[in-house]
């Protein structure tokens, strides 16, 4: 068995420990029972986004965004689709920067849609501006 990983589950943010490999074998939450990964990107808000990126133990892609953006929209379903390609490897979030301003200034987001890989809490990459989905797991496959 190998050591297992830490994951917080996207609809009630416990942190499940899941042996490495059985990622991909659909793990779900010890507490809620749902799954612990599904191919989309999980909606955080500024009550939830430090558990989920300082308790995983996989990295963290999230997508600093505005619902009035229109490059984040144009971008959604390619992020969406990159979801698919990089879990359970990785968990994609999604932070809406306009409901979770002081989150977005303590990141200095300065330009929306704004890509960042976390791991073990710390930012380890950054990327402005909408990208499609290849460019996207490109891009982080690059800097996780």
């Amino acid at each position: 068995m190998s050591d297992p990983k830490h994951i917080v589950c996207p609809h009630c943010d416990a942190v499940n420990r899941v042996p490495a490999d059985k990622l991909a074998a659909n793990p779900t939450c010890g507490k809620c029972k749902q799954a612990l990964f599904d191919a989309h990107p999980v909606e955080l808000n500024e009550a939830n986004f430090m558990r989920h990126i300082s308790n995983s133990d996989v990295p963290v892609l999230v997508d600093f965004w505005a619902p009035w953006c229109g490059p984040c929209k144009m971008m959604a379903p390619a992020y969406a689709q990159a979801a698919q390609m990089l879990e359970p490897k990785m968990r994609v979030v999604k932070l809406d920067t306009e409901q979770a301003q002081h989150l977005a200034a303590q990141f200095n987001i300065r330009s929306i849609p704004t890509l960042a890989v976390f791991k073990s809490g710390r930012e380890v990459a950054r990327q402005a501006g909408a990208m499609d989905a290849n460019s996207i797991v490109a891009w982080v496959r690059a800097h996780a």
